[in-house]
């Protein structure tokens, strides 16, 4: 008898844990959506426009620093002219006052380029804080519970991509201009 008590309750065991419980729900698929945040930023309106203040930057940069090219070569041509009439004693003070203002404008356009470099990533930074609810209303909106960068991720469907929706949400809710501080 005890044999056959064991055996009935290994069975309704195992018909316990094979049938579905009545109160049991299948689980709910987890939404995921995935986006490419450099072409959200690059075609959106605010980064487009970004885009172009940076590249009119950088265009008067170049042209400055071909100025100043030309110039400097025009001084060492006359250094180098000078040379030849001076003695080393007298030589010498011109150029290492030469090589100095070299050396001071060479740090000041790359400190130029840093700082183009440095409002690109600040606008960046501005662009996704605004993005933000943006996004998370997308997001809810689908039924996501997460929005991954779309080139960390291994493999997925292009069904998962709402960069193109985001952008369209984003440039109707900030279009090109920098949101005011809140």
């Amino acid at each position: 008898m005890p044999l056959l008590r064991l055996f009935c309750a290994a069975l309704l065991v195992t018909a316990l844990a094979a049938a579905p419980g009545g109160a049991q729900e299948r689980p709910q698929p987890v939404v995921i959506l995935t986006i490419d945040s450099e072409r959200l930023f690059l075609e959106s309106d605010f980064g487009q426009r970004v885009a172009a203040e940076i590249e009119a930057r950088g265009n008067e940069l170049a042209t400055e620093n071909r100025q100043i090219e030309t110039e400097l070569a025009r001084e060492e041509q006359e250094l180098t002219e000078q040379r030849a009439a001076l003695s080393a004693e007298e030589f010498r003070p011109l150029a290492d006052a030469f090589d100095a203002r070299v050396q001071e404008t060479r740090q000041t356009q790359a400190a130029k380029s840093r700082a183009l470099g440095d409002q690109l990533e600040r606008e960046r930074e501005v662009f996704l804080a605004a993005a933000g609810p943006v996004l998370r209303d997308l997001m809810t909106d689908a039924g996501a519970r997460v929005i991954l960068e779309r080139r960390t991720v291994f493999l997925s469907t292009d069904s998962s991509d709402v960069t193109a929706a985001a952008i369209a949400r984003i440039n109707a809710v900030l279009g090109a201009t920098t949101p005011a501080p809140d």
